[in-house]
């Protein structure tokens, strides 16, 4: 696509504030392929105020006009599959079929669940004698990651407009062109002008400014935990709401009765996707101690077919090439064992990382402890289930997880008792309607489903 040079709001695509932009470079290739504008103070102030003076007539629309609109944006999504996937390769270096089946189709599923939901949601309880009325929380300043650039745009925007909210959205810097597209998505399912809004720009300038905007009234955030901290103290300043989806170190809980070589691979297979940039990876493995080397030989096998350039594509840009890297390096100094990949650049071109393993991980190492953002893979010992818990449990972090067993009995039994948020049994499928989001340091309140919904809504009681 075509960047545009100018932000997207009050449903016109307008001249930016100031004159810098941002240059969008194919991580694939290290060549730019666009430059979008790098939005001001300016910017987000003609934003918000756009999102304000939408904010009353989209809140006052019926839930099923809203929900028919939200479906209109589904269709839109759909019918531009192929150039949304064929984007988000150019600008972040997923590979294709990659792009098409998650980038481009996973978000198709949240906006059709959303307008399934605006037409059928309680937005009226009755309570004894009382009547509960759910309603709109206001303008709302969406800030985007770019690992999953249209993903995490429609799992804020479409709960928000179900809700009756306004929005202006800043996505990350380094994914912006499929930000534009799904601007004109809007355009093109008839959102009525000023309800969605879009600034591109620097987290540090854009996104501060949105965060702290007065009349923003929720700020949904998701990134790393050190800037989601830096923008709950701000929104706390002015006592607004924030939902905060943050990082993670999720724990593979493989139990001593679980079939190894399924748990393996697909354990394998889900710190390889996206390159690892996932903030839900499954890069802790836990394996006991009788099996432990034959796990280890299963996933040095496993991660030899993933290959870079082919099924992993590169990391987002040169510092996170580089912090990854240096992760890497961390654990050898430490006394983990590589037993795949390692600190190497496995191409001449391309902010690629070797996809690594390490064995003899133990839990208090950096690599087992803090968040890596890549293809990297901790196989850590346990000697019993509480010693696993102990170590599944012994992070900052609580977003996600997995348990395996030949028994799903055994394997619920021990997800009641991990510390994270969702935990996958014995391989279960992604579910859009089910809630998101991390104990601990992972966040605050969830995306998706109901759950979603409700974080843009606040609560009035009438008494009779």
């Amino acid at each position: 696509m075509k960047a545009h040079d100018g932000m997207y709001i009050g449903g016109a695509w307008r001249p930016a504030a100031g004159a810098d932009t941002i240059a969008v470079v194919n991580p694939a290739d290290e060549q730019v392929i666009a430059h979008v504008p790098a939005g001001t103070a300016a910017d987000v102030d003609a934003a918000v105020r756009a999102a304000r003076a939408a904010f009353p007539g989209w809140a006052a629309t019926p839930p099923a006009e809203r929900a028919a609109r939200i479906g209109a944006l589904r269709d839109v999504l759909a019918a531009r599959r192929d150039e949304i996937a064929e984007t988000v390769t150019a600008e972040l270096g997923s590979p294709l079929p990659m792009s098409q089946a998650v980038h481009a189709g996973v978000p198709v599923l949240v906006a059709g669940s959303y307008a399934e939901l605006a037409a059928t949601y309680a937005f009226e309880e009755r309570h004894g004698n009382s009547t509960v009325l759910l309603e709109p929380v206001g303008v709302v300043g969406a800030i985007t990651p770019w690992n999953y650039p249209l993903h995490q745009i429609v799992a804020k925007v479409a709960p928000a407009l179900a809700a009756g909210c306004t929005v202006v959205l800043k996505p990350a810097e380094d994914t912006p062109l499929t930000a534009q597209l799904f601007a004109e998505a809007t355009a093109e399912a008839g959102l009525p002008a000023g309800v969605f809004n879009l600034v591109t720009g620097l987290g540090p300038v854009a996104g501060q400014a949105l965060a702290a905007h007065e009349d923003v009234d929720l700020v949904s955030f998701t990134g790393s935990t050190a800037v989601g901290k830096r923008i709950g103290a701000t929104a706390g300043g002015a006592v607004k709401r924030v939902a905060l989806e943050l990082g993670g170190k999720s724990a593979n809980v493989i139990l001593p009765g679980a079939d190894l070589a399924r748990a393996v691979n697909v354990g394998v297979a889900n710190v390889m996707s996206n390159s690892g940039q996932t903030c839900s990876a499954w890069t802790r493995m836990l394996v006991d101690a009788d099996r432990y080397e034959e796990a280890v030989a299963l996933a040095t096998a496993a991660v030899a077919k993933y290959v870079p350039g082919e099924r992993v594509g590169p990391l987002v840009n040169a510092k996170q090439q580089a912090r990854v890297r240096g992760y890497i390096e961390k654990g050898i100094e430490e006394g983990a064992r590589v037993v795949a990949g390692g600190p190497g650049a496995p191409l001449g071109t391309g902010y690629y990382v070797s996809p690594t393993v390490f064995a003899d991980v133990t839990p208090e190492m950096t690599i087992a402890q803090e968040e890596i953002f890549g293809p990297v893979i901790s196989i850590l010992k346990y000697e019993d289930e509480d010693d696993a818990l102990r170590i599944a449990n012994g992070t900052v972090y609580g977003l996600a997880g997995a348990v395996w067993d030949a028994d799903d009995a055994e394997a619920v039994a021990f997800a009641r008792r991990m510390d994270t948020g969702q935990v996958d049994i014995n391989g279960g499928r992604f579910n859009p309607l089910a809630p998101f989001g991390g104990y601990k340091q992972s966040g605050v309140g969830r995306e998706l489903g109901s759950h979603g919904l409700a974080e843009y809504l606040q609560t009035k009681s009438l008494q009779f």
